[in-house]
């Protein structure tokens, strides 16, 4: 297994070397939330959150070139042999020498709800832009601690604006979750869920990163509570939760290692 230096070192590495190519790789999971809040590094490490493995997000329209790529990085691609429904639109490879793993979802990340990126990720590199990073954090259905300290570090380090650049673009957030009651009501119990985590992991935070965090949590409820919701979002809003109102992450599906991005059901 490969230290956590490591990882960070490796998914910088790959998405420029990917990029110099024309492929757009960009980083989620545990990792990007690492590199996107550098000056909180110390801080994620004090609340025990390792990096396990390295997730992409890539358009599938580039997913020979990116196999190609990967495989002249010596990476080794994991053959769909008993879980092909595993691989319609992820592409999963491991490395024989450095312990790395690699997941590479293509034009979404489906789980709980789906996240789509086209036309994103020319937007923020070398992860996906941070309303998306937020978004997958929040359309997990049974948030665990792991996911609530990466939004805690995403939330100390940036604000919460109408843009995306370094800002967490709430308008775009709450866009998205206007037309989606299911999403909009997973994402609305998890941000109480990430308020009342800062409570158990406040130690490491300064007084002000505190402030910020709350301020910040504040903020984006309030967009995403004002903006305009579409007829169909209050049309299902009507039924609310008595009906299942996001999708079952199958275990074969998410394996092991996508704990980072979805939790237990």
């Amino acid at each position: 297994m490969a230290d956590n230096s490591n990882f960070v070192s490796e998914a910088l590495g790959l998405v420029e070397r990917a990029q110099s190519k024309g492929i757009y790789l960009r980083l989620l999971g545990s990792t990007a939330f690492r590199i996107h809040s550098p000056e909180y590094v110390s801080i994620h490490e004090a609340m025990d959150r390792p990096l396990t493995d390295i997730d992409f997000i890539a358009y599938s329209k580039q997913d020979r070139e990116i196999e190609a790529f990967l495989i002249k990085e010596n990476y080794k691609p994991v053959v769909a042999a008993l879980t092909p429904e595993l691989f319609a639109m992820r592409r999963i490879f491991n490395h024989p020498s450095n312990g790395i793993h690699i997941d590479v979802f293509l034009d979404e990340l489906s789980m709980c709800h789906v996240i789509h990126f086209k036309n994103r990720l020319e937007v923020d590199s070398p992860t996906i832009p941070l309303a998306e990073l937020v978004l997958e954090k929040t359309q997990i259905v049974t948030l665990n601690q792991k996911d609530i300290k990466d939004m805690l570090i995403l939330l100390a380090a940036h604000t919460v604006g109408d843009h995306d650049q370094d800002t967490i673009n709430g308008k775009y957030i709450a866009g998205l979750l206007s037309k989606d009651w299911g999403f909009y009501y997973t994402t609305k119990l998890n941000l109480e869920k990430i308020r009342k985590g800062l409570e158990v992991y406040r130690q490491p935070f300064s007084e002000q990163d505190v402030k910020n965090i709350q301020q910040r949590l504040d903020t984006l409820t309030q967009m995403i509570e004002e903006a305009p919701k579409t007829i169909k979002w209050k049309t299902r809003a009507a039924i609310g939760p008595k009906i299942k109102w996001y999708n079952d992450v199958d275990e074969v599906e998410r394996a092991e290692h996508l704990e980072d991005l979805t939790s237990n059901h």
